[in-house]
């Protein structure tokens, strides 16, 4: 994932730069999610227990995030304001598995979404095809 353009309707920002930066985080988290992070288990133990073994975007791999605010007033929020966490993060994994369906024609249906399983599903589409 190169660019992400994410737009949240947080009701009133009551600190726009904040909400700005929730949906940025948010959006990388869910990426990391649907491209990198899986635990690990083999007969009941994890095989990645700490953050050493366990892939997660760092600041080096996220890719850029255009971000968009929509204000509505929510009278049941304070000041008319709504949540800018980790709601965001639902829609990226759909999101890059609908890409990765674009560009391939093949669905990946289990995450995280890993080359290795990219190049089996086309490696089956190949075999199928003969």
């Amino acid at each position: 994932v190169r660019k992400m353009a994410v737009v949240h309707d947080c009701g009133f920002a009551i600190n726009p730069l904040s909400v700005e930066g929730q949906i940025e985080g948010s959006s990388i988290m869910g990426a990391g999610y649907a491209l990198a992070e899986e635990l690990e288990r083999r007969d009941g133990a994890t095989l990645n227990p700490s953050l050493l073994e366990y892939r997660m975007p760092t600041a080096l791999e996220t890719c850029e995030v255009i971000s968009g605010l929509v204000e509505s007033m929510d009278p049941g929020g304070p000041y008319g304001a709504k949540e800018a966490g980790e709601g965001l993060m639902v829609g990226a994994a759909p999101a890059i598995a609908n890409a990765v369906y674009d560009a391939i024609g093949i669905r990946i249906k289990e995450l995280p979404i890993t080359p290795e399983k990219v190049l089996k599903a086309l490696d089956s589409r190949i075999s199928s095809q003969s």
